[in-house]
């Protein structure tokens, strides 16, 4: 079987990598961070809507161009190379996929249209605060329609004009859409590592809101979602590994110590072998998620788990590593291994941390040897 990208697939790649180093390179991301009034970059978002990326697997019945996963996964890879400073995952990876997966007929109508064209900006909201937040437990609650509840930090809850909110009502947990610009919504922006992928505390006082998915299911189609979503983050961590490779890589081969360069000192040499072994491993889970996620297929949670894991660990290994190779300079903010330090940690937080998908992983893979 034959996981690797096909020749159209590998040809949506490398346009998307052209555009990209012609139209996001550091200084846009820069420009981002040295502006404390920006947590993204309008211009660059409305240039990728017009490439229809935020479209790519929306049905052509509401203006998307009905590809694939892969096809998705594909332009995340590249996005995670640039450091794009972008709500592109959070509108596209999570909001699409959950309305797509789980919503009815009137709400893709209402809301697939507004998210090719760039205009719906959505988010999930699930954490309420510090520690794990489980669907069983959270505060948030929704009584005649209405929601009241506290959710942060939510990433990109700065600039969204809809979110996917986790809480509770008569039936148990459950997710409701709810747009933020109605009435009884506030939002604080909050600090985060990186200021590029933007941060808020969503407060919520009899927010109008409708139901997604069947009622009582929330934690199941929460699940679902993150499963999915965790897919399209392993590719973007497995670009941004890889720059990070080719970062320390090319410095390596340019910086000179006593004479010589200093990727010929065995230490160096030993960085980069271990960050390339950690970049395959996750390469090659992510493209099982990707095989998983285009199929729908029924090893996608084990898919996904691992996926997620190996892509958080090579993009954060990575990123220290490059960081190190480049010795005093890296630490420093004219050299731009701190962009891909902060993404990393971000990225790696974004869906749960690392101990929660190695418990996701076990649980799967414990119930599935139990069948």
């Amino acid at each position: 079987m034959n996981f690797d990208y096909s020749e159209d697939q590998r040809f949506l790649k490398d346009e998307a990598r052209k555009f990209l180093e012609a139209h996001c390179t550091s200084a846009t991301t820069r420009a981002v961070l040295d502006d404390d009034a920006k947590s993204y970059d309008p211009e660059l978002w409305r240039a990728i809507v017009d490439m229809g990326w935020t479209g790519v697997t929306i049905p052509e019945e509401w203006g998307g161009a009905g590809l694939g996963a892969v096809e998705l996964c594909a332009i995340a890879e590249e996005l995670g190379r640039v450091v794009a400073p972008i709500p592109f995952a959070s509108a596209v990876y999570v909001f699409s996929e959950a309305v797509q997966t789980i919503g009815n007929k009137a709400q893709k109508d209402a809301l697939l249209p507004g998210i090719v064209k760039g205009q719906v900006i959505g988010c999930l909201a699930t954490s309420e605060g510090k520690g794990l937040t489980h669907p069983d437990a959270v505060e948030a609650h929704v009584t005649g329609g209405l929601l009241t509840g506290i959710k942060l930090p939510v990433t990109d809850g700065d600039i969204a004009t809809h979110a996917v909110v986790l809480a509770k009502d008569h039936f148990g947990p459950g997710l409701f859409l709810v747009d933020l610009a109605g009435p009884g919504v506030a939002r604080e922006t909050v600090e985060t590592l990186d200021p590029t992928r933007g941060a808020a505390r969503l407060v919520f006082s009899d927010a109008p809101c409708e139901r997604l998915g069947a009622p009582g299911e929330g934690a199941l189609l929460l699940s679902t979602i993150l499963d999915r979503a965790a897919v399209l983050f392993a590719f973007e961590q497995v670009g941004g590994a890889d720059r990070c490779l080719e970062s320390a890589k090319d410095y390596a081969t340019q910086r000179f110590a006593f004479g010589r360069v200093i990727g010929s000192f065995q230490a160096i040499k030993h960085k980069l072998a271990d960050m390339y072994v950690k970049n395959e491993l996750a390469r090659a889970n992510a493209y099982y998620g990707a095989w998983a996620l285009a199929s729908d297929a029924a090893e996608l949670p084990e898919a996904a788990a691992a996926a997620r894991i190996a892509g958080t660990q090579a993009y954060d290994f990575g990123a220290k590593e490059n960081l190190q190779t480049h010795g005093g300079m890296g630490f420093t903010w004219e050299v731009d291994c701190h962009l891909h330090l902060r993404r990393a940690r971000q990225l790696g937080l974004a869906l749960g941390g690392l101990p929660v998908w190695r418990e996701r992983l076990i649980r799967r893979l414990e119930r599935r040897n139990a069948a």
